[in-house]
């Protein structure tokens, strides 16, 4: 078995470099006409900057997998704004494209929980397909739009989860096909368990990212020994190795909140139980800390037994 590691968003080892610096709309609109796009450019160069260098910092650790911010582009799917930022950052784009390509990286977004399809408001499904569509148009011009995931929450309950799951599979037909193509579900950690989510994958054919903490803090009634190779198939068609989140408790008492590293006897049980099923996947690192817990948990991993360290960011057991 092989486990790849990687991070979410922003390497904190670095000086200044956030991929995720924005602007308010009231601020946009407090700015003169002629200066609007301008400040866009500007905070958009610097976020772009700060995932290129990123991602030399990965390859230079041999991190294969980071999940890019979903912030690169400031006010990219508001109404009033929406910009062509394909067009003008076409370069920038393409460079982070090649460098993913060249050295097969695994790169992904992650929308925020308002990205959802579960709600009997039309306007909030609208606003999710332009948020989808958004981060495709991210990937499509960096040359990943065949490659690479954008994954999402099935979205509230609404006092009525059955209802709210029959929503789920009526609205997600307004998203364009080759966007769907690239989505994936994840479990909560209050409302959709593994067991409820897998179900919703199953039914729409989209691959299903597991997330171990979630599924602590959220346990359904199936274990995990039952679920989990059903849980790995839903990727058999997606020609790329399952994918899991990992993160462990703040504490007892805060237990959904993600603490600043990661506890190895925390995700030890999950660790062995894949070891026995022997499926290789990637893991997404989920803690405060982002690389920096991420370059931890590997160094703790390589020192169980049996655990032989392939490079900087892979593991066989």
């Amino acid at each position: 078995m092989r486990i790849r590691f990687g991070y979410v968003s922003t390497a904190l080892s670095l000086w200044d470099c956030s991929p995720s610096k924005t602007m308010t709309f009231t601020r946009w609109k407090q700015l003169e006409k002629s200066d609007r796009e301008q400040k866009l450019k500007e905070i958009t160069k610097h976020n772009l900057k700060s995932t290129l260098r990123m991602i030399y910092y990965n390859l230079s650790h041999e991190l294969h997998l980071y999940r890019m911010s979903s912030s690169i582009v400031p006010l990219a799917t508001h109404p009033e704004v929406m910009w062509d930022f394909q067009s003008i950052f076409k370069r920038e784009l393409a460079e982070i494209g090649r460098l993913v390509k060249m050295f097969h990286l695994r790169v992904s977004f992650h929308p925020n929980q308002f990205t959802l399809f579960t709600s009997d408001k039309e306007h909030i499904s609208d606003n999710a397909v332009t948020d989808m569509k958004y981060h495709y148009h991210l990937l499509d011009g960096m040359g990943l739009a065949n490659q690479s995931n954008i994954n999402i929450h099935v979205g509230g309950a609404y006092g009525d989860k059955a209802e709210a799951v029959k929503r789920f599979h009526r609205n997600i037909k307004k998203l364009p096909e080759n966007v769907k193509k690239r989505m994936t579900l994840e479990n909560d950690d209050k409302t959709y368990t593994t067991e409820e989510t897998l179900d919703v994958c199953k039914k729409e054919n989209i691959p299903m990212v597991f997330d171990y903490h979630h599924h602590q803090a959220n346990l359904g009634a199936t274990g995990l020994t039952e679920l989990l190779p059903s849980v790995f198939s839903t990727w058999d068609h997606f020609d790329i190795i399952p994918k899991v989140h990992i993160s462990s408790p703040k504490s007892e008492k805060e237990f959904r909140s993600h603490a600043d590293y990661v506890d190895l006897e925390f995700i030890l049980p999950f660790l062995k139980l894949t070891k026995e099923l022997g499926q290789d996947y990637d893991i997404m690192i989920e803690a405060k800390q982002k690389d920096k817990a991420c370059l931890q948990l590997i160094e703790d991993i390589s020192k169980i037994r049996g655990v032989k360290r392939i490079d900087g960011g892979t593991v066989e057991w």
